[in-house]
């Protein structure tokens, strides 16, 4: 079994690297510090506390050497160790002996000066879609009963090249649903992830592990993936920060690069400071990506908003009652906007997404999506497929994705290059329609689910409020609309709910405004400390 290439395996549209692998890397050398004004930092008495610092103030103490990457390593395997148990979201780990091995080579190198960048001997576990060198990918389906593990990478994914430069030490994966597809995180090789707020909730997908791992303080900050809100429900369920970068921020190289402008990985972390840092890691141009973004990307780790006053927000709800949504989702994401409101933002109302040339509005929304979906996941999965051993062990979401490609599904026949055609022009009005929307909008807002995060032991929520979900991900179709745009989507905290749990509001820009998004999430946070002050009770002093 060969290694999984990222392109292959993203956020919920996946398989056909599985025989390809990942390219050779050609990271160049690894920067200095980005300049950005670091945090003061003081060594702790009870070396337990280093889990509690920032991604910045941990980065910090390493290079000025308040503390080692041994101690460093060996707080976050006792924390680990501890904690992760009860949840599930990282797995993979390796050896404590070989990272504490690793973590004291890169105090060697600090002491010969050698600094290789901002995460020198973080600890760092990737989403078990993408690629690290000498680890398995298993996509949460290989290795499974009844199909062979993966071998062991030959390469890092192209993002995993960039964060392994800036100094990480890579110390497993976080767990993923199979293949990404579906937003809540169990598989057949490693099983659920819990919520970081209730065990016996689910953690959001395909991200989960990731944002358990990070709101748990089990990693500093962590990569995920998405296609379909896989870096959006996982944070909104779990009280931290995920972007869904622009189209082309972060780029993969893989098998192929100009139709599946889908699945695209990007940071999740607890602060808008830390999201910034690993953002600007993972973007930048590369010759294997085309499509990638040319922007130089050092100037997305700053964020500068204090405030929200003057800001201008449209507020899309539930799309004026067209998505079924659980009044607690709406009672806590309203609270929140009209907070925004009280401090200062300029905020209205919209009962619909907005129409124009070639889309409709509401009524177009999910007709597109379907097909798109179908069209990328379906062709990304059929290699899986096609192989007689795997197939009868592929979930029904995958099969459901490749047939509604080949054959047809919900009734439909299967999609014609005229149906693809078709859908990327009202995909297209879509984007025009939110461009005029941009000019008298700074921001659009949106909740990041449609319920609140659901019993762990559920597949998916079959209902909501009375109205049956026609497919796995019907639920999640609030996720869709910054997908199609291709555009920047932040997820943020909104706040808790009756139940005690967390829901979180999407955050939509304009066209490669990520600093925008970023910005508007560092003077949310300063005004709401939800994460500083809300720690799941698992880790709370």
């Amino acid at each position: 079994m060969t290694s999984v290439s990222r392109r292959g395996i993203v956020a919920g549209a996946t398989a056909a690297g599985v025989a390809l692998g990942a390219l050779a890397s050609s990271a160049g050398p690894a920067s200095a510090a980005p300049d950005v004004t670091w945090p003061a930092v003081k060594r702790p008495r009870d070396l337990r506390r280093i889990v509690w610092w920032s991604a910045a103030e941990l980065s910090a103490a390493i290079r000025q050497r308040k503390v080692s990457c041994v101690e460093v390593m060996t707080a976050y395997l006792d924390h680990i160790a501890t904690v992760n148990p009860a949840v599930n979201a990282i797995v993979g780990l390796r050896p404590r002996a070989e990272l504490l091995a690793e973590a004291a080579e890169k105090d060697r190198l600090l002491a010969r000066g050698r600094y290789q960048g901002w995460m020198h001997g973080f600890p760092q576990a990737v989403k078990d879609l993408a690629n690290v060198k000498g680890l398995p990918t298993s996509a949460g389906f290989f290795g499974r009963p009844g199909v062979p593990s993966a071998a062991p990478a030959a390469a890092d994914a192209l993002f995993v090249e960039r964060v392994r430069a800036a100094g990480a030490i890579f110390i497993g994966k976080t767990n993923t649903p199979e293949f990404g597809l579906g937003s809540h995180t169990y598989n057949e090789v490693f099983g659920t992830t819990l919520n970081a707020y209730d065990q016996s909730r689910s953690a959001g997908g395909s991200s989960g592990g990731a944002a358990v791992a990070v709101a748990l303080r089990m990693l500093p900050v962590a990569d995920g993936s998405d296609f379909f809100g896989s870096l959006r429900n996982p944070p909104g369920w779990n009280n931290v920060l995920g972007l869904r970068p622009s189209y082309g921020r972060v780029p993969g190289a893989g098998n192929e690069q100009f139709v599946q402008q889908g699945g695209t990985e990007g940071p999740i972390a607890r602060d808008a400071r830390d999201l910034a840092l690993l953002l600007a890691t993972m973007s930048g141009y590369d010759v294997r990506a085309p499509l990638s973004i040319e922007q130089d990307p050092e100037p997305l780790a700053t964020v500068r908003r204090s405030s929200l006053r003057g800001v201008r927000l449209a507020w899309l709800g539930d799309l004026g009652g067209y998505l079924p949504m659980e009044p607690e989702v709406l009672a806590v994401t309203g609270a929140a906007v009209d907070r925004m409101r009280a401090l200062g933002a300029s905020v209205d109302r919209l009962d619909g997404l907005p129409s124009g040339p070639g889309f409709a509005g509401n009524a177009d929304l999910w007709p597109t999506w379907l097909v798109f979906r179908h069209w990328i996941s379906g062709g990304l999965n059929k290699p899986v497929y096609d192989n007689p051993a795997w197939r009868p062990h592929l979930k029904p979401e995958a099969v459901y994705e490749i047939e509604g490609l080949l054959t047809g599904a919900d009734g439909n026949p299967a999609l014609s290059g005229l149906d693809v055609w078709n859908a990327s022009v009202k995909r297209t009005g879509l984007y025009n329609a939110f461009r005029v929307l941009f000019e008298k909008y700074d921001y659009v807002l949106l909740p990041t689910a449609q319920v609140m995060p659901f019993d762990a032991d559920l597949h998916w929520p079959t209902e909501i409020e009375g109205v049956a979900m026609s497919t796995y991900h019907r639920w999640m179709e609030v996720t869709a609309i910054g997908t199609l745009l291709g555009a920047p989507t932040l997820a943020m905290p909104a706040g808790f709910g009756p139940s005690g749990l967390p829901i979180g509001l999407q955050v939509i820009g304009r066209n490669h405004d990520d600093a925008g998004v970023i910005e508007l999430a560092a003077a949310w946070e300063r005004a709401t400390r939800f994460v500083e002050d809300h720690p799941p009770a698992l880790i709370a002093p």
